[in-house]
């Protein structure tokens, strides 16, 4: 199969990262990038359907496909984050998925002029092997599902 040059995961480092029960923090991970079923498969959840603002959670556990040395990204591991790593994560799925856009527009200029789409020059550009991708928190004001990544809102 042929190298398509697509990159379709990232490294990342958590701000304060998680803690396990063993009391071990995990700072540094992996998303991918997401698919259609990501974001529609979710909304089946009862705990979604219960709870909007639970997208979030069940989202990322979705594409966090790495954290530190554990074996599994749950929802439970996501929902026991930091509210500073759980923006972080907002951010850079909005940033990789969207390119810090809600939307892609289509159209640029005259009828029938296609857009290129996101541009996701900056923080989020390629990382080298290894490296982590320097994404601040800041740079999104809704996370996955259109949650505000404004941790007073808890």
């Amino acid at each position: 199969m042929a190298d398509t040059g697509l990159q379709t995961e990232f490294t990342f480092t958590l701000p304060k990262g998680y803690v396990d029960s063993e009391g071990n923090v995990h700072k540094e991970g992996r998303m991918r990038l997401a698919t259609a079923a990501d974001e529609i498969q979710p909304l089946n959840d009862p705990r979604v359907q219960e709870n909007s603002s639970y997208l979030t959670i069940v989202l990322l556990s979705r594409v966090v496909t790495e954290l530190g040395s554990l074996t599994e990204v749950s929802p439970e591991v996501i929902e026991s984050l930091f509210v500073t790593d759980l923006a972080h994560l907002q951010a850079m799925y909005e940033r990789v998925n969207n390119g810090g856009t809600d939307f892609v527009d289509v159209m640029d200029g005259p009828a029938g002029t296609e857009d290129t789409g996101g541009d996701l020059d900056g923080p989020v550009s390629p990382t080298e092997e290894g490296e982590a991708m320097d994404v601040p928190a800041e740079t999104s004001e809704q996370g996955p599902g259109g949650e505000s990544g404004n941790s007073s809102e808890t």
